[in-house]
């Protein structure tokens, strides 16, 4: 019979005060199991409470204002990144787009990939609307990298109205990758 494993990653006991671990161990059990826990505040995540007009003296309404929180990530810019493209994609989303779009062509395996794809990444979020930015793996779709004559990765390629614009080959500095975006947009 399967079952289902939980995760949670919780800071080693040292990081906590000796007095933070103590309602713990006293709080309610329904079955063994603590009925709440309160765990210290997570950076990147912000609980914006929602407060009620009339006054919260009551412990029931001031659960229901805790309920009533709403959760924001506070990092919400550091999740642009740059989509994986396949066979399938590459008409729709590179030759056919409005905008210039930013292709790196890379693999798993290859080191300088690695190192540029952070890269890629900001570049992704620096000019969100502007440029659209994908990533290839060569290994997965190696009739990409053929059609275009990608012989080193990791190697990007700018594309405006479906046509190849421009190439750079290898690990390149931002700046580089910078001005070339700058010269189609």
């Amino acid at each position: 019979m399967a079952g289902v494993l939980e995760t949670l990653a919780v800071p080693r006991a040292s990081s906590f005060p000796a007095a933070s671990l103590a309602p713990i161990a006293k709080s309610p059990t329904h079955g063994g199991r603590p009925s709440s826990v309160k765990f210290s505040e997570f950076r990147g995540l912000k609980i914006l409470s929602s407060r009620s007009s009339g006054s919260a003296s009551s412990s029931s309404s001031s659960r229901l204002v805790r309920r009533g929180g709403l959760i924001v990530c506070e990092a919400q810019d550091t999740a642009i990144e740059a989509p994986p493209v396949t066979d399938a994609t590459w008409q729709s989303l590179v030759l056919e787009s409005d905008s210039p779009v930013l292709v790196e062509f890379w693999a798993p395996w290859c080191g300088p990939c690695r190192m540029i794809q952070p890269v890629i990444d900001e570049l992704a979020r620096q000019y969100v609307g502007k440029l659209k930015c994908y990533k290839v793996n060569t290994d997965e779709s190696p009739s990409i990298a053929t059609r275009y004559g990608i012989r080193s990765i990791p190697t990007v390629i700018i594309f405006k109205s479906g046509e190849k614009k421009d190439a750079i080959i290898g690990a390149v500095p931002k700046s580089t990758l910078t001005t070339s975006i700058e010269k189609f947009l």
